[in-house]
């Protein structure tokens, strides 16, 4: 049996094909044996182990390097027809939101409405989640951390339920997140929420070709240090993505690499308090000649429900 994935078109060249009876080890010395003497080997991050193992006993004392070192600087600026694809798989995370959002009320359970995600993404032409869905809430009355992305408890008044999801569409990644709260916001909540919400419009400000990633992660969190919640931003900014859910660079302090047009990242700022307060956004952003842009449509005013 021989089963071709995703080559509608076929594959044009010396092509080589292994079926299950074949001695594949075999097959692959052969033709790896076409390149020898091999003196530097670059091996991709999703190479299985015994892949690895094999190309170093068939290549010897090569030089191994890591094939990202090429592979992402040629992945990380998008061309005009890449950007459509993801502008789509923003806009379907979009919709999903705007549809599951009336459904986040008191009773509910988080594992129903990450079903209710899931299935929706589907539906509307994702071809998987581009990661596990998170719905988790947070509040005065719960000590929960962001660190439990997803439980079969169920939503109760107080408390504020963020989301973290993704679709896949034709090949390319989107990563979404919002907040929604159940009952009444406190004026704490509000301000916290705003603070977040302020956060990430800081970060896009600061997006200009040339200007290090880190730049960008320092606008962003400086908002949050200067309500005087910076003890509870935990983690980088966000991180560049594609083909990939998470590709590098990432939008952190220790990363310098120079924006350029045509690249794409998350900005999702978030402030998670055990027992206090919970509240995330998260966006794909195009870095543009102009500056920052949103590729995702949905409002960040928040949502309130019984």
């Amino acid at each position: 049996m021989v089963v071709a994935f995703d080559l509608p078109e076929g594959l044009s060249g010396d092509v080589t094909i292994v079926n299950e009876r074949d001695d594949g080890p075999a097959m692959f010395a052969r033709l790896a044996g076409r390149y020898a003497p091999v003196n530097k080997l670059a091996i991709g991050a999703r190479a299985w182990s015994d892949t690895t193992i094999r190309l170093l006993q068939l290549f010897g004392g090569c030089e191994v390097v890591s094939a990202d070192l090429l592979l992402n600087p040629m992945r990380r600026v998008k061309s005009k027809e890449e950007l459509e694809t993801m502008t789509r798989a923003c806009r379907l995370v979009d919709q999903v939101m705007g549809d599951v959002s009336p459904h986040v009320v008191s009773g509910v359970t988080e594992l129903e409405l990450a079903r209710d995600i899931d299935f929706a993404m589907r539906s509307l032409g994702s071809v998987a989640p581009s990661f596990d869905t998170g719905v988790w809430g947070m509040g005065p009355a719960s000590a929960r951390d962001a660190t439990v992305r997803l439980s079969g408890g169920a939503v109760e008044p107080g408390l504020a339920i963020s989301f973290d999801f993704g679709s896949v569409v034709d090949g390319y990644c989107s990563d979404f997140g919002r907040t929604v709260q159940v009952g009444e916001p406190s004026k704490e909540f509000q301000r916290v929420y705003d603070t977040v919400m302020d956060a990430q419009a800081a970060g896009i400000r600061a997006v200009r070709p040339g200007s290090p990633v880190s730049a960008v992660h320092a606008a962003t969190r400086q908002v949050i240090v200067d309500a005087g919640l910076g003890e509870w931003f935990r983690h980088r900014t966000g991180h560049c993505i594609g083909l990939d859910v998470h590709e590098k660079p990432f939008i952190s302090e220790e990363d310098d690499t120079l924006l350029e047009a045509g690249m794409t990242f998350t900005i999702e700022p978030s402030v998670f308090r055990p027992g206090h307060y919970g509240a995330r956004v998260e966006d794909i952003i195009v870095c543009e000649e102009s500056g920052g842009r949103k590729l995702n449509g949905y409002s960040t005013t928040m949502v309130v429900n019984d």
